[in-house]
């Protein structure tokens, strides 16, 4: 005998006051997982099945006409996990042989683009000078911005650079020969060349930095070791004062580094290496802003591009 559109609203049912009662979930969660078991009712009611007999390939088309409509992979991958979780339930009742969402996945969500600034924000942040500031804050947010904009660093690389080269040191500058000796993920080494506004930045910057205890290269006011905290609020500040549109943090300006050089260059694994990256596949993202950058470029400079008015 068939399942009756009543039938299975029983079951929805039964399986709410489960998840209410017997599992304690919040009545937001529970209200979430009834909203998406009414849709996966109309979806085996519209094919004609009851929710006992719904099987993998309804699923998948179900998920193919959600990823059609525009929902986010993000979106379905949490409709399957409140359907996968009826379906399990219904398998400790007896009342299926086999979970049909259980080798189901959401598509995959695309990988978000990094944030790069352009050239010229790039530029002007680099270059920015705060008349009003402490001149010893001034010499160190200045040459932190040069160093993360001019050697694509990450934020932790920065902050463990030690004054001088030593056995216990996890990264420094050697300022004769332009390089930064940095301990990346994963515990490992890479030289980094430094540009010569970062050489000049440092040597600044050292030239105030004092006598301290600490061996850092940036301190704080009380003389210890910058911490990652500290520079993304003295990015997002010097970067407002700036002018620059958009707060910047410091993989903002790891990530235009990178998309900068590949502008410039066209070397995908020279920016891979300078950047630290284990796989080439993790520094191909740069390609993508590389091409919406020659994209604009087309847009504006090619005649059939440009629409008529």
């Amino acid at each position: 005998m068939a399942a009756t559109p009543a039938d299975d609203a029983a079951l929805v049912e039964r399986y709410l006051e489960h998840v209410r009662v017997g599992k304690r979930l919040a009545a937001r969660t529970v209200e979430l997982y009834s909203l998406d078991l009414r849709k996966l009712q109309a979806n085996a009611s519209q094919a004609g099945v009851g929710l006992l007999q719904v099987q993998p390939a309804h699923v998948r088309r179900w998920v193919a006409q959600m990823n059609a409509a525009g929902r986010s992979g993000r979106g379905i991958a949490l409709i399957l996990s409140g359907w996968r979780g009826f379906y399990a339930w219904l398998g400790r009742e007896a009342l299926i042989p086999a979970n049909p969402v259980v080798d189901v996945r959401a598509p995959r969500a695309p990988r978000p683009l990094p944030k790069a600034l352009s050239v010229d924000d790039s530029v002007a942040l680099a270059d920015y000078h705060d008349e009003d500031g402490h001149p010893r804050d001034e010499a160190r947010d200045a040459a932190i911005v040069e160093l993360l904009y001019g050697c694509g660093l990450r934020v932790g690389e920065l902050v463990g650079l030690d004054l001088q080269a030593t056995a216990a040191a996890a990264g420094w500058v050697d300022l004769d020969a332009g390089e930064a000796q940095v301990l990346g993920k994963g515990a490992k080494r890479r030289s980094v060349p430094v540009g010569r506004k970062a050489l000049a930045a440092l040597r600044a910057w050292i030239d105030v930095r004092g006598v301290a205890q600490d061996p850092a290269l940036f301190l704080n006011a009380r003389g210890r070791r910058l911490s990652a905290q500290a520079v993304w609020r003295l990015l997002r500040r010097r970067s407002l004062q700036a002018g620059l549109a958009t707060p910047v943090h410091p993989h903002m300006l790891r990530h235009s580094f990178a998309s900068h050089v590949l502008q410039s260059s066209g070397d995908l694994r020279a920016v891979q290496e300078l950047l630290g990256h284990a796989s080439i596949a993790t520094t191909q993202v740069y390609t993508r802003l590389d091409f919406q950058h020659l994209a604009k470029a087309y847009d504006a400079a090619h005649p059939r591009a440009r629409r008529k008015p």
